[in-house]
Order: C-alpha cells, then structure tokens, then sequence
C-alpha cells in the first residue's frame, strides 16, 4: 500500500507530534514516580507532567488553527489523556499520596473515563459524535491541576504548605464534575440504544 505525501506529513504534523509525546511522557512520569521519597524525582515528574498537560491543549488548538485535524489524531488524542490521568492516579495511590476515601475520588475518575470511551467506541460505530462539553473541559482542568499539587506532594508543601490538601481537594472537585460529566455523556448515549 502506497501513502501519499500528505498523510505521511499529516502524521507528523505539529499537533500530531505533540500527542505523541504526550504518550512518551506516560511511562517517563511513571518512572520518576517509583522513587517518591526523593524531591528530584517528584519535581522531574512534575516537570515532564506539566509539559504534557500542556500538550493537552496546544494540540487540539494547533490543529484547529492550522487546518491539521486528522483521523489518527482525533483517534489518538483521547487515548494519551486517558493514559496520563489513569497511569499518573495510579502511581500517586501506590505511593500513598492519594490515601483513604479519596482513593473513591481517583476510582470515580477513572471509571468514568471507561464509561466514557466505551460509549463513545459505540457511538462511532453508529456514526454519532459525542462532542465534549465545556464542563467537560472544566474537569479536565480541574483533574489535570490537582494531579500536579498531588504529584509535588511533599516535596510540594516544602514549598508551598498544604500543598497536598489543595491536591486533594481539586481531586474531589473533579471527581464531582465528572459524575456530572459522565451522567451528562451517559444520558446523551442512551438515546441511541435500542432494546
């Protein structure tokens, strides 16, 4: 099969490039995460989660503007978020900064996102698009925030106190949006399911 100059540079396009090292920065975060004693790691960790959070936004932007959308990155795109929030929650209750009943707030995340990607994979496949709302964009925000206070962790309240807690309490914050989110998504999807 022969590709044609413009899907191979639409491949590597800018936006496209930006989600791909969104993906990249998954296991690196995950890395500096098993060794949450030692301040470096937990700032390098930050560091390489930040750039990729950044990402998040840039790389939809860019495309928009640039007239560079393209199928593999609209197939990608949901797929690196999903990966850097649910691998970033997982490391952070492995070493212990999200403990207890705020565990319940990382799993509320993560099943929703599930939810969410399986809908949406059954929704494709009848043609319909499930477009993101804009309280949906305000959880990612929120999300996205509170798993930097929570990656700084205790390195982080050296430097700023209570740091943890902020970490904690927009980990909630979002957990609510999402329940709203994932209800809202939920509702939308029914629509289309017939007995």
């Amino acid at each position: 099969m022969v590709m044609s100059v413009s899907t191979t540079s639409r491949r590597w396009s800018l936006p496209n490039i930006l989600t791909y090292g969104r993906v990249v920065a998954v296991p690196i975060v995950a890395a500096f995460l098993f060794y949450p004693e030692e301040n470096w790691a937990r700032w390098a960790a930050l560091g390489v989660y930040a750039a990729a959070a950044i990402t998040d936004f840039f790389d939809g932007y860019l495309a928009r503007i640039w007239s560079q959308q393209s199928a593999l990155g609209r197939m990608l795109d949901p797929i690196a978020d999903k990966l850097l929030v649910a691998a970033t929650l997982m490391m952070l209750i492995a070493d212990r900064a999200i403990t207890g009943v705020s565990i319940w707030a990382a799993l509320i995340i993560l099943c929703r996102e599930i939810l969410v990607s399986g809908m949406r994979e059954f929704l494709a496949e009848l043609r319909v698009s499930l477009p993101v709302s804009t309280v949906a964009k305000w959880k990612t925000t929120v999300q996205l925030l509170a798993l930097g206070f929570l990656i700084a962790g205790p390195a982080g309240d050296d430097v700023l106190p209570g740091n943890t807690m902020i970490g904690l309490t927009l980990l909630w914050a979002a957990a609510i949006l999402t329940l709203y989110t994932g209800w809202d998504y939920l509702r939308a999807g029914l629509k289309y399911v017939e007995d």
